[in-house]
């Protein structure tokens, strides 16, 4: 089944109330969502396009962004969201790679977008702005607001998100109408969705997060929407009153905890906080409880799965875990020799379900490598069922993320696992976040280096940190250096980019 008749199942029949908010007041309905994506899905096929067309889109986040994510699946084409930091240099990798049949940026960019797309042989750039402007919108203005929505089937193609890159080259996940669907319908009953939701809505919609489990949660339920152009904590607390779910990553909860605005009353209808897309620091976690009384919900997934694991809804959810296996997915946790590790037993991450992408695109020798022979994806994600957190006893059936693969560091032929040492260091008094990275070193292989921010007006002392590790921890695993920095370099989503303080202190 085509992804939007799965989500428009859940409309509500008054087609007129409220879909989407936004903060400066605009009102869109739901017969306005259903007409605008009909008439951008009628404008993508007048162009003649052939069967699995790539649309690319690098746009600042508005209600009609998300029309046309909408429209590009209701006409069964491919959506391709592209992060809007992207520069030219990485633009033209993706145009060049997916070879998009369309490319929408914003009019700012035109210029030089347009030169690389029309170089590369996509046919067709339009603009759309965030004020309701833009060549595309004007294009459409003249078609039919009524579309039949086409029948594409399971396996079809919905999206392709790129991943990342902090690895070589970014690989595009190619999404289906399965994967997609089907994770949105577990996620409604999961979270135990409700009729009156109203979701405040601040993520970035070219990413998993926000388009995926966000979005798609509101719509699949029928749920208005508050959209928000962007984290903004101030805005966050202005709407919290008038909403029931939020989902963000680390750094929402972080700054609203650090406001002095941001009180329990604030919270006072709200049902449910969700966090993901990076670790959620125990101290937050905390900290958030104690200033609300709710207890945020942490999940766990990535560009080719959607959601795998999540706290439940009801039931103890546990900070620094991810919680159990959402239904219908599997997953096992396997050391370096192929052996299903037991409870406290670190090893990769590995699942299987319909949420699993199809592959990387026009990477079939990648794709193989991602899989096993049993047909178990290899998220590149290390971790354990069960243990003990700075939390406490974990139950035996959740999971917990100890780091990825590629961050494993090997001194001295021993393993580390920096997130074990990072919750160590996060703990001590003045620390506001670290990072621990291995670089490279003559006789180890590889040191371990830990990253430190400090708390606003704290002073910390980079030995006496070594020293207070060494009574805690085995002592091929306290940091030979610690350095200290005013904050970390991060991502769109809020994940700390070791990569780059791999380059910066390796040299």
């Amino acid at each position: 089944m085509n992804l939007y008749s799965l989500l428009e199942k859940g409309f509500p029949k008054d087609h007129k109330t409220c879909a989407i908010e936004t903060q400066d007041g605009l009102y869109y309905s739901w017969s306005d969502l259903e007409r605008a994506s009909a008439m951008l899905a009628n404008l993508l096929k007048s162009l003649g396009l052939p069967k699995g067309a790539r649309v690319a889109v690098q746009v600042e986040k508005s209600p009609e962004a998300l029309f046309l994510y909408l429209a590009t699946i209701r006409a069964g084409y491919v959506y391709l969201p592209l992060n809007t930091a992207y520069q030219a240099a990485e633009i033209q990798y993706f145009i060049e790679n997916a070879q998009p049949a369309v490319m929408v940026c914003s009019s700012k960019n035109f210029a030089w977008v347009s030169k690389v797309a029309f170089k590369a042989g996509t046919k067709q750039v339009f603009t759309l702005d965030d004020n309701r402007t833009g060549s595309l919108l004007q294009r459409a203005i003249g078609q039919s607001d009524q579309f039949k929505t086409v029948n594409s089937a399971d396996d079809d193609l919905a999206a392709i998100l790129y991943t990342s890159g902090t690895t070589g080259r970014s690989k595009g996940a190619m999404l289906t109408h399965r994967n997609l669907g089907s994770n949105c319908l577990v996620l409604k009953e999961f979270w135990q969705w409700q009729k009156d939701d109203v979701l405040l809505h601040a993520l970035p919609i070219f990413h998993v997060h926000g388009l995926f489990v966000a979005a798609h949660g509101a719509l699949i339920n029928g749920s208005k929407m508050i959209w928000l152009p962007r984290l903004d904590t101030a805005q966050l607390i202005q709407f919290l009153p008038r909403a029931t779910v939020m989902m963000g990553v680390p750094t929402f909860y972080v700054r609203l905890t650090a406001d002095k605005a941001f009180t329990k009353a604030v919270c006072r209808n709200m049902r449910l906080f969700i966090s993901g897309s990076a670790p959620l620091l125990t101290e937050t976690f905390n900290d958030f409880k104690k200033i609300t009384g709710h207890t945020i919900l942490e999940r766990y997934g990535m560009s080719e799965t959607i959601m795998l694991t999540s706290n439940p809804y009801e039931g103890p959810r546990v900070g620094g875990a991810v919680g159990v296996p959402l239904p219908g997915v599997s997953v096992r946790v396997v050391s370096d020799s192929g052996q299903i590790c037991k409870v406290d037993e670190i090893g990769g991450v590995q699942v299987k379900g319909p949420n699993i992408f199809k592959g990387y695109w026009h990477m079939p020798e990648k794709t193989a490598e991602e899989f096993t022979a049993d047909g178990w994806f290899k998220t590149g994600d290390v971790g354990r069922w069960g243990g003990t957190n700075i939390s406490g006893k974990v139950p035996a059936n959740y999971l917990s993320i100890v780091g990825r693969s590629k961050d494993l560091i090997i001194s001295g032929g021993y393993n580390v696992y920096p997130k074990e040492i990072e919750s160590f260091i996060d703990e001590m008094d003045g620390v506001a976040e670290s990072a621990v990275i291995g670089i490279p070193h003559p006789d180890f292989g590889e040191a371990v280096l830990a990253i430190v921010v400090p708390k606003a007006g704290a002073k910390l002392n980079a030995q006496q940190m070594i020293d207070a590790l060494k009574g805690q921890i085995a002592n091929f695993k306290v940091p030979k250096r610690i350095e200290i920095l005013s904050d970390l370099p991060r991502n769109a989503m809020g994940k700390v980019q070791k990569n780059v303080l791999r380059e910066q202190f390796s040299i």
